[in-house]
Formats: structure tokens, C-alpha cells, sequence
């Protein structure tokens, strides 16, 4: 069966959106399948059930709107998350009341500790059974209200248009973020004239986007004087598409630069001024530059604790300057001495009109320095397959051009240390949450965003257990996911952390009986292949690689490897174990 048609974007289709603009008679579900449209949404991923089955009626030969089924709600959240993250766009899935509804909930809470912009539809109970316990019936929006950046429950259905329409605003301005739409059955049944509005104002949103002109000032005049400055560069870089304009601003300062996990590609890999990435597994240099520094710029990245370890110890020669659109994070974990609330995007733009070149030029040769004594590194072996490798081999094979996607775990790492990237939104992975299940439904997002791109989803051997049931649709459609399974047979970062933390407890973290993930993939229709070392590996990878759809490697990997450098809890960040204590 071939991919499913691509409905034609609004934007492109005047003619079409005029159509779907007139003030026409129409049921609830009608309602939210055009003003979808109208937003310029291309696929919805979700499951059916019983309270939303007049939607799923209203999708009934509708030519202008796609759906992709998945094989479980968590796995169509995900989806979404993955096509929001690699598009900008807002990513939608839709799913049923009760269980259909309270199995979003890790995926609406993945994307709302990373700032991801979701939409997501669920249905409910009839307005009148609403608080009787009724068949299916879950207060969803109390239940997701700590997680959401808004949720409604839609009571009537002249309310539908607006709500939905403010949904998207409010996902996709400001800080990003998950909102959710609650549409009870008889909503979804009732019919009203459509009027979807054009322009919107919502009291008591309104989103600081332009910075302040004297804070500003204050951070060019810290950067003139600063001899040893650096730049912590978050995913909200990505997210507002400032990676041009953050590369100006560095080469104008000349001013050394450490990427979080999540603002991995917002600054090329190949430049001579990036450190790598920081914290709990970065490298030696920007965790040291991190502790020497003298002035400290944070853009879009929120000081979370894998960044920064022991607070108390974190950038001690420090002046912090801090920009974020969300004023919520501004020395909410770090002191900071010039606060720049914006969107990176415009301050930036402010930034580089005014900004001079720093006195830095001792500190760039130090931080170089740094870089080739203590560069990332591992010890190669002829008879084992080292999951390092897998991941420099994957990146050279592919140019460093794919679109990646991970789970959650020590596969994660590595692929955040060998894997390069220098384009923005190439980098796909579960940074605040830490959500395991995710990487493999997320790539079919990426996957269906960009169809003619190279899409790997790296997995640990745990994580892909968690969603492995969405091999089925892209078998069915073809979806040419290439995915990487790092098989150790353990639960890997557990077990790291029980090696190092726990003196040798080992407890609970064998994955012995898992299945044969070649054998499950054929089972699915998905080509399979399996490495045990380097050779089998370059075949096993070339084979995928050629294979026209889906395709599956299980590369297997020594069951002790550890992930290195590490900084252990209650640690400051320059107090690295770096595995040659071994």
C-alpha cells in the first residue's frame, strides 16, 4: 500500500481557503476538520473511539484531510511531537475519551517540559453525562492542566471555531507549548453556522517578543568587557529560528559556544568556537569553560540541572546574562545579572546592530587548547561493537545530513556526542522529561514532515519495546524510517548508574528475554538486519540504507559499556569522571 495522499496546504490553495471560509452550516466535527485545514495542518495522527466518532465520520472520504492511524495513542502524540519539532509547525493528534484521552498524557507532558507546540483533540462524554462517572469519561483537562500551556472543555459548539483558533495561537507564540481541546459527543454532533475568525485577541495574553533597549545596552557593554565569556545556547535558539542570526552574533563577539542537548544543530558542530555540549554527559571543554568564564550568556536554555549539576558550584566566576522569551525562567535557577526577556530571534537581531568584538582572544586559544587535549573518546575494539562507532559510522554515512531522532538513555547520549549536526530541527530526543517510547513514533512524525529526507530513529533495546507496535504502519505505508536499535540486553544508563553510584547493586535491569527485534520486524513487514561487528555493522547499515521503505538494525553492543564523560549527582560539572578511571 503506498504513503497516504497529502492533503494541500491551505497556503498554497487560495482558492481552496476561500472555499473553506464560507459561513456554512456545520456540525462540530465539520467544524474542526476545516478549521484545521484552515490552520494549514497536513496530517493528524490519532485513534478512534467512541466519543469521537462523529470526527472520524466527518474524515469519511473528505479529500482535502489526512489522518494517520497509529497502533496507540501515545505512539500518535509522539508522531506529532516529532513533526512539530522538525517543521516548526504545530503538530495535532486526536484521540477518545477516558483511556484514548489519559494515554496523551506522558506524550502532552514531553512536549510541554520541552516547549513543543501541540494541539491536541480529545473526545469526551455528552455534555450531560459530564460528572457521572459515565462509560469512558476522564476529566481530562484537570488531569492534563499542570502539563498544558492551556486546555478548554468546549460546552457549546458556536464555541468551536474560536477555541480552536486561539489553540494555535497560543501553542505556537511564546513560549511553546501543548494546548488541549476537550470536544464532548454531542459537541461534536451539534451543527452551527461556521465563522472561523481571521484575527485574535485574548485578554491577558501578550507575549513579550521585542527586548528591552536598556538591557540590551547593559549586555553589549558586559560583552566589551568581558575577557572570558561563553554562550550556553538553548533549543529555544531552534525553536525561533535564530541559528543564522546566533552565528552572527557569535563571529561579531567571537565568543566560544556550548549547545544544551536540546539546542543541538542551532549552532553548526563544524565551527571552530563550539565546545560540544554540557553538563552530566558533555565535554571536558565546555564544562570547563562553564566554570572559568566571565560572563555567561544564556539564550534559550533554561540552566536545567543536567546542565548545570550542583547549583551551588555552577559558573562560580560568573556574571550571568539570561535571554528567553519566558520571564518565568529568568533566575529561576541561576542568579542573573542582565535579564533580557524576548524572542531570541529579535534579540539577536538587536544584538548584533550593537555588539563589538569581546577582548577574548587568550580565552578562544585556551578553549582550543582544551579541545585537542581532552577531545571525546573511547576505546575502539576489533571483536566487540562499540555503540560509539555505530554512531560516528551512521553520521559519515549519511554526510551528517539525516534527521535523528532518539529514546531515552545511554544511546541517547552517545549519539548526542558522536552524531554532528549542523542544521537546525535535524535533532530530534526527549530532553526535560527523559520520556522512554519515544524516539521510533517520533521519527515517523519527522518521516512524514520531510518524505524525501534520510529519518534514523536510534533506540536502546528498552525504549523500543515501549512503541514498537508502530512498525506496522510504516510497513503499511511505507514509511521509510531507517532504525537503529543499540542492543545491550540491559537497561544501560540504569545499570551505568548502579556500576558507578551504587557500588555494583545491580538490580532489576535485565532485558534478557526480549525479543528478537529482526524477527519482530519482518513480523511487521519491516526488513530486518543484525551486527555483532564492524563488518556485519557497514553491511547491516548499507542494506537499510538502500531499502526503499522501512528498515531495521539491530546492532548489538558489549552489555558494560558506559557513557563518558559523566558528573555524578551532588557533583559541580568540572568534576568529571571521564572513564579512564577504568
Amino acid at each position: 500500500m503506498s504513503k497516504p495522499k497529502a492533503a494541500s496546504s491551505s497556503l498554497d490553495a487560495p482558492a481552496l481557503r476561500q472555499q473553506w471560509l464560507q459561513p456554512d452550516v456545520l456540525s462540530g466535527s465539520e467544524i474542526l476538520l476545516r478549521s484545521l485545514l484552515l490552520e494549514g495542518v497536513d496530517c493528524v495522527f490519532g485513534y478512534p473511539g467512541g466519543a469521537v466518532l462523529y470526527i472520524y465520520d466527518a474524515m469519511h472520504n473528505n479529500p482535502d484531510f489526512r489522518h494517520l492511524l497509529t497502533r496507540h495513542e501515545q505512539g500518535a502524540i509522539h508522531a506529532a511531537d516529532g513533526y512539530a519539532r522538525a517543521t516548526g509547525k504545530v503538530g495535532v493528534c486526536i484521540a477518545t475519551s477516558g483511556p484514548g484521552a489519559t494515554n496523551l498524557v506522558t506524550g502532552i507532558a514531553t512536549a510541554f517540559m520541552d516547549s513543543v507546540p501541540l494541539v491536541v483533540i480529545t473526545g469526551n462524554v455528552p455534555t450531560t453525562m459530564i460528572g457521572t462517572d459515565a462509560f469512558q469519561e476522564a476529566d481530562i483537562t484537570g488531569i492534563t492542566m499542570p502539563i498544558t500551556k492551556h486546555n478548554v472543555l468546549v460546552r457549546d459548539v458556536r464555541d468551536l471555531a474560536r477555541t480552536i483558533r486561539e489553540a494555535f495561537h497560543i501553542a505556537n507564540t511564546g513560549r511553546k507549548g501543548p494546548v488541549l481541546i476537550d470536544i464532548p459527543k454531542d459537541v461534536s454532533a451539534a451543527a452551527t453556522t461556521f465563522h472561523y475568525p481571521e484575527h485574535i485577541s485574548i485578554r491577558g495574553y501578550a507575549p513579550t517578543t521585542l527586548p528591552n533597549k536598556n538591557q540590551i545596552h547593559k549586555l553589549v557593554q558586559a560583552i566589551g568587557e568581558a575577557e572570558k565569556p561563553v554562550i550556553l545556547a538553548g533549543g529555544g535558539v531552534v525553536y525561533a529560528g535564530a541559528h543564522e542570526q546566533l552565528l552572527e552574533f557569535v563571529e561579531k563577539a567571537h565568543i566560544p559556544v556550548t549547545t544544551t542537548l536540546l539546542g543541538l544543530g542551532g549552532f553548526p558542530s563544524a565551527h571552530p568556537l563550539w565546545m560540544g555540549m554540557p553538563g552530566m554527559h558533555g565535554t571536558w571543554t565546555a564544562n570547563m569553560a562553564l566554570q572559568n568564564c566571565d560572563l555567561l550568556i544564556g539564550i534559550g536554555a533554561r540552566f536545567d540541572d543536567r546542565v548545570t549539576m550542583k547549583l551551588s558550584k555552577f559558573a562560580p566566576k560568573a556574571k550571568i546574562a539570561h535571554i528567553d522569551v519566558d520571564p518565568a525562567e529568568i533566575g529561576k535557577n541561576v542568579p542573573t545579572a542582565i535579564p533580557c526577556v524576548g524572542d531570541v530571534l529579535h534579540v539577536l537581531k538587536a544584538l548584533n546592530k550593537k555588539v563589538k568584538r569581546a577582548p577574548s582572544h587568550a580565552w578562544v586559544e585556551t578553549i582550543a587548547q582544551w579541545k585537542k587535549e581532552q577531545p571525546l573518546r573511547y576505546e575502539d575494539s576489533e571483536t566487540e561493537l562499540k555503540p560509539q562507532w555505530v554512531l560516528q559510522h551512521m553520521m559519515e554515512t549519511t554526510n551528517g545530513d539525516a534527521f535523528v531522532t532518539t529514546d531515552v538513555g545511554q544511546h541517547q547520549m552517545w549519539a548526542a556526542q558522536y552524531y554532528l549536526f549542523n542544521k537546525p530541527r535535524r535533532w530530534i530526543s526527549s530532553g526535560g522529561l527523559g520520556t522512554m517510547g519515544f524516539g521510533f513514533p517520533s521519527a515517523i512524525g519527522v518521516q512524514i514532515a520531510h518524505p524525501n529526507d534520510i529519518v534514523i530513529s536510534i533506540n536502546g533495546d528498552g525504549g523500543m519495546q515501549m512503541c514498537a507496535q508502530e512498525l506496522a504502519i510504516c510497513a503499511i505505508h511505507k514509511i521509510p524510517v531507517k532504525i537503529a536499535v543499540i542492543n545491550n540486553r540491559v537497561l544501560g544508563m540504569v545499570r551505568q548508574w548502579q556500576e558507578i553510584i551504587y557500588a555494583e547493586r545491580y538490580s532489576h535491569i535485565d532485558l534478557e528475554g526480549s525479543p528478537d527485534f529482526v524477527l519482530l520486524a519482518e513480523a511487521y513487514g519491516v526488513p530486518g538486519f543484525r551486527a555483532t561487528n564492524k563488518a556485519e555493522a557497514r553491511v547491516a547499515w548499507a542494506k537499510a540504507l538502500a531499502t526503499p521503505g522501512p528498515a531495521l538494525v539491530d546492532f548489538v553492543v558489549p552489555r558494560d559499556e558506559n557513557v563518558y564523560p559523566m558528573v555524578q549527582a551532588g557533583s559541580a560539572i568540572d568534576e568529571m569522571i571521564m572513564g579512564d578511571e577504568r
